[in-house]
């Protein structure tokens, strides 16, 4: 089996794994405008574009912060290749070791949630939104509860959603 293959399969168990502990989160539910939203250190925000022109801007943003793009994993296309049907849903994996390690320093298992992830994805109304876990609530997850890092990465990774779902 690939490498790639490999770490397709790794990255989709963890994402599997990690819907139970969300609470069945599905960005819905009377939220105005491109607010905000969270669940079990999901952030979540609606964005005005389609889910494929939200992750091409994702994915724009990104690089122009120069941090690497590790992976961008479509599962509404893998469903297909299995001959079912999921409605847009893609991962981009990202990140740097500048932002990285200064997490896995306060709380060194924190490093199975990096590189950074965000979700773009279609709900059943048809609302694209953007998702991507507070590096803060990363932290406390792990056990750590006072971390500058992950304030920082917090921002910095909220900088860029307001970017992608911007009109």
């Amino acid at each position: 089996m690939s490498m790639k293959r490999r770490m397709t399969l790794a990255l989709t168990a963890l994402l599997l794994a990690g819907c139970g502990a969300m609470g069945g989160h599905h960005g819905a539910g009377g939220h105005g405008g491109n607010q905000a939203t969270a669940t079990h250190g999901l952030m979540a925000l609606k964005s005005p574009h389609s889910p494929m022109e939200t992750m091409n801007r994702l994915e724009a943003e990104v690089k122009k912060r120069n941090l690497a793009v590790v992976s961008r994993i479509d599962h509404a296309a893998a469903a297909q290749r299995i001959g079912q049907t999921l409605r847009p849903t893609e991962l981009l994996v990202f990140g740097n070791p500048q932002a990285g390690t200064p997490l896995m320093r306060c709380a060194q298992l924190a490093g199975i949630d990096l590189p950074m992830k965000a979700l773009v994805w279609a709900d059943e109304a048809g609302q694209t939104w953007l998702g991507y876990n507070d590096p803060k609530w990363l932290i406390h997850r792990h056990g750590a509860r006072d971390c500058p890092a992950a304030e920082q990465v917090g921002k910095a990774l909220e900088a860029i959603a307001a970017a992608t779902v911007a009109r």
